[in-house]
């Protein structure tokens, strides 16, 4: 497994950003060859959450050693405190996630273009990035997962105190709901259309402070029919739980093995 930190510059941002990466150098037999590079490598994109950056997931997880498993190639992007939103007063967050930071991973690493092998995931601020991302565009990835995710924020009482930013990133806490910022408004649009299936994976710690943000968001994400997968076990808003549930995202990712082809 190659580990890879990148610094670059976003036009979209107007400043520079960074990512770490882990691409598997393995063939299907678990022995290296790192001569004989892969065409592409199935993708996850994988979103930090609010207290931390693009470094935690490489740091505190064994995500490396998950994915090299199953020949995954995992990219970890920088999002600051934005909540992978065009901020109402700062950067275009999501328009760098949407539309740049693909195209960019894309030149940089050997990466699956095809949208069967592209997925995304993150834990809290990130599950809330995974989930907005994947719902609004879902031409762009086959399945989505969600740790610990802030999946409802109309759920949140006193958001500010969660997060000082607040009126920076979102404006308004009433101008949410029915907004592009609300999930379960887009995944009602998204249920309208349906133009590409997308599978949904959900868990969240029963003693996490987001817990029941998490409910409010499966109980209405069911009733509109959507292909989401849910988990819980005892746990809060820590890495160990994270660490675990990410291994299960990634057993349960509809990963290719034929996708993976060498030159």
């Amino acid at each position: 497994m190659a580990f890879i930190q990148c610094d670059f510059y976003s036009e979209i941002l107007g400043t520079r950003t960074s990512l770490n990466a882990v691409i598997p150098l393995r063939d299907e037999s678990g022995q290296e060859h790192p001569r004989e590079m892969p065409e592409q490598y199935p993708v996850m994109f994988l979103l930090h959450g609010l207290h931390s950056n693009y470094s935690a997931w490489s740091r505190y997880s064994s995500v490396e050693r998950y994915a090299n498993e199953r020949g995954l190639a995992v990219v970890m992007p920088d999002a600051g405190r934005s909540f992978y939103t065009n901020m109402r007063y700062g950067y275009r967050y999501f328009d760098f996630f949407s539309q740049e930071l693909p195209e960019v991973a894309n030149c940089l690493f050997p990466l699956s273009r095809d949208r069967s092998q592209r997925f995304i995931a993150g834990l809290s601020m990130g599950g809330y990035g995974a989930f907005k991302l994947a719902l609004s565009h879902p031409e762009q990835y086959a399945a989505a997962a969600s740790l610990s995710g802030a999946l409802s924020l109309t759920e949140i009482e006193d958001p500010e105190s969660l997060l000082p930013e607040w009126p920076i990133i979102f404006g308004d806490n009433s101008k949410i709901e029915h907004s592009e910022n609300d999930l379960l408004n887009l995944a009602r649009r998204y249920h309208e259309r349906q133009p590409f299936p997308l599978r949904l994976f959900q868990c969240c710690g029963t003693e996490d402070f987001l817990y029941q943000s998490n409910q409010h968001f499966l109980k209405n994400g069911k009733e509109l029919g959507l292909d989401l997968h849910y988990e819980e076990s005892s746990g809060g808003h820590e890495w160990q739980y994270w660490d675990e549930q990410i291994k299960r995202v990634i057993e349960w990712l509809p990963i290719d093995s034929g996708e993976r082809k060498t030159v």
